[in-house]
């Protein structure tokens, strides 16, 4: 297999990615893909398919921007950054080049960071065609997926409760009775088994429970702690 097939290969295997940061507040504010995220996505399909991503700087512009703030005035640099990135398939040694631009804007030596950051970032978002958010084709089919598997983990958890607390009342009826009516009481409901309650409310209620306990455990080893003090004495 060519690099341009195994190329390929790592862009049909990856889907959109949804934005998990935001920058700046209010009008100012926006949301975006983190680099991490990025790389979180596409290295592990890069190692299998034996590729590796080399960034190179050939060319730096950098300019003092002096600006007043209701802090007074400031003072960034705006680099500029012309860069090459070399895809090399480590099996064959074939490379593919691509040139890139990207500028960065920040306190001093952070600018030239931030552009290098910036252009690894976007020019794997767009050497790959890969979608964000509103601009992800697959969005729809992602976040369905998501619910979904959102959807199986609360299931797991409500059976892990409600087996929690089936185990907590065993066979007595009158113990079930009265933990039922307590958290109706408690959540302001009127239902008749531990399958009714929300997924919140059982693992309020269970957290309720276990503490309840430590605190007993906890009196009856001070009341043994003193017990063995007056013996001693």
């Amino acid at each position: 297999m060519n690099i341009y097939k195994k190329l390929l290969a790592v862009q049909k295997e990856i889907k959109g990615l949804g934005k998990d940061a935001t920058s700046g507040t209010g009008n100012f504010g926006y949301k975006y893909v983190t680099g991490a995220k990025v790389l979180e996505a596409i290295k592990p399909i890069l190692n299998e398919q034996g590729l590796i991503l080399k960034q190179e700087i050939v060319k730096v512009e950098n300019e003092r921007i002096d600006y007043n703030t209701k802090n007074g005035s400031k003072s960034e640099m705006l680099y500029k950054v012309w860069q090459k990135f070399t895809w090399i398939d480590t099996e064959t040694g074939d490379k593919d080049e691509n040139e890139f631009f990207s500028a960065g804007q920040n306190d001093w030596e952070k600018g030239l960071g931030s552009a290098l950051t910036y252009a690894e970032r976007y020019f794997l978002l767009k050497y790959f065609h890969i979608a964000t958010d509103e601009d992800d084709i697959d969005n729809s089919e992602r976040k369905a997926k998501e619910e979904e598997q959102d959807k199986k983990a609360a299931s797991k958890k409500m059976d892990v409760c409600i087996k929690y607390l089936t185990e907590f009342v065993g066979d007595d009826v009158e113990k079930f009775e009265k933990v039922i009516s307590h958290m109706n009481k408690t959540f302001k409901s009127e239902y008749k088994g531990f399958n009714q309650f929300k997924l919140e409310e059982l693992e309020s209620y269970i957290k309720a429970l276990i503490n309840k306990e430590k605190n007993k455990n906890k009196d009856l080893e001070k009341l043994a702690n003193n017990t063995n003090e007056m013996e001693d004495k």
